[in-house]
């Protein structure tokens, strides 16, 4: 799966702001099952795990600059949430402040596929077990370079 993003982001980042600015204190939410078509949908799944700072519901940032193209998480913050249900991850979306998963072409939102290696965003095990701790500790989000 390649990284998707949906048209309120883009439309964000192209009129208002950063991508840094736009998902300040957002959340990375895990989902089981096949992803929607496109980010702009509604979500699909169930939610196994919203990711944020510390499992405080307080939303995560990324690092003070980029670097080479990439945006990194920051690197002090602990990302991590408690797994609301038991499954197999399928998928995540990053999402801005006050989203609501619902169907949406204005909302700034990341989606991407879930799996061990070689996916957009890789965990330990995409097995999730109920009440057990998920912790991120590697995202980035890159742009091309010419």
């Amino acid at each position: 799966m390649t990284i998707k993003i949906s048209p309120g982001l883009s439309n964000k980042l192209l009129d208002t702001g950063s991508l840094k600015a736009t998902m300040a204190l957002g959340f990375l939410k895990i989902y089981s099952g096949a992803a929607p078509a496109d980010a702009d949908a509604a979500v699909t799944g169930t939610l196994l795990c919203t990711i944020s700072l510390a499992s405080s519901g307080t939303g995560i940032n990324f690092d003070a600059a980029a670097v080479a193209g990439v945006l990194a998480k920051a690197p002090a913050e602990t990302w991590s949430g408690v797994n609301a249900a038991t499954g197999r991850a399928g998928y995540f979306r990053h999402v801005a402040v006050g989203d609501t998963g619902a169907s949406s072409t204005t909302q700034a939102r990341i989606q991407g596929a879930v799996g061990v290696t070689g996916s957009d965003l890789n965990l330990t095990s995409v097995s999730l077990v109920s009440a057990a701790t998920q912790t991120i500790d590697f995202y980035t989000v890159a742009m091309p370079l010419a």
